[in-house]
């Protein structure tokens, strides 16, 4: 297990990954032994590794070059993970930017309040390279066939795969929604298929792939996310919850007509 005790290097290969286009990982740990751990495992496994000790290094770094994932501690010197994640989620240029965040923090509220800031995926220590490396394939390889599709359209509602925007247009113009990169991939799987109930578990699957490590309960912080972020163009109730079977995506509702 990594993060308390010592780990050998994972057999994973870089040829189990392949088509995900994995190029770079920032790791965010200010302990030595375990952010050399989790490095010699991502090595071992063809992925680059950048290291940052404090919320500043990691900063620097992210202004230089966006990596392709960040795995974030939560205790950091000066600003905690927690803040730094809520930055980037607040950025344009990083708030696409996958994030898992790597704590020694087990408690649910820690989780959601992680999740709340903007990470994908939360990890407790001590995790084991396997696990690690697995919610890592996830979390890239949901990123990519997105791009390939066309774009959804609903009652002004637009989601576009090739540019990542959602966007709103009624008689007063056209807003662009901010979503989050799990955000989106959720609403991307709702609005393909209007109507019909999603649960959980097929929710976890169509979103997260790699679900046996994911919660349930990760689900429900994402929609609410995702409610939050259509709210100011009056679309959350759009994300309707069906009682003990999970969600669904349904039209606006229709005006009454006049006779």
């Amino acid at each position: 297990m990594c993060g308390i005790t010592p780990c050998r290097p994972s057999r994973t290969r870089s040829n189990e990954i392949q088509g995900l286009r994995v190029t770079r990982v920032l790791v965010v740990e200010d302990e030595p032994a375990i952010a050399e751990l989790v490095a010699m495992n991502l090595r071992h496994a063809g992925y680059e590794v950048a290291l940052a000790a404090t919320a500043d290094e990691a900063q620097a770094d992210i202004d230089r070059e966006l990596p392709d994932l960040v795995l974030l501690d939560w205790m950091l010197p000066g600003s905690s993970g927690l803040q730094l994640a809520q930055r980037w989620r607040s950025q344009t240029r990083t708030r696409e930017l996958p994030v898992i965040m790597l704590t020694a923090r087990h408690a649910e509220v820690d989780k959601v309040a992680g999740l709340d800031a903007g990470a994908d995926d939360y990890l407790t220590k001590p995790f084991s390279p396997q696990e690690l490396l697995a919610r890592m394939r996830a979390v890239l390889r949901r990123r990519l066939p997105e791009a390939l599709e066309a774009a959804l359209e609903s009652d002004g509602l637009k989601l576009d795969p090739a540019t990542r925007r959602v966007t709103y247009t009624d008689a007063a113009g056209t807003t662009e929604l901010r979503l989050g990169p799990t955000e989106f991939r959720l609403l991307h799987v709702l609005m393909a298929h209007p109507e019909r109930v999603h649960s959980r578990a097929q929710l976890l699957d169509r979103v997260w792939g790699d679900h046996v490590f994911i919660e349930d309960r990760t689900v429900d912080v994402h929609v609410k996310r995702l409610r939050e972020a259509l709210q100011p163009a009056g679309l959350a109730l759009r994300l309707e919850t069906v009682r003990g079977a999970g969600y669904r995506f349904v039209p606006l509702p229709q005006a009454p007509s006049r006779s």
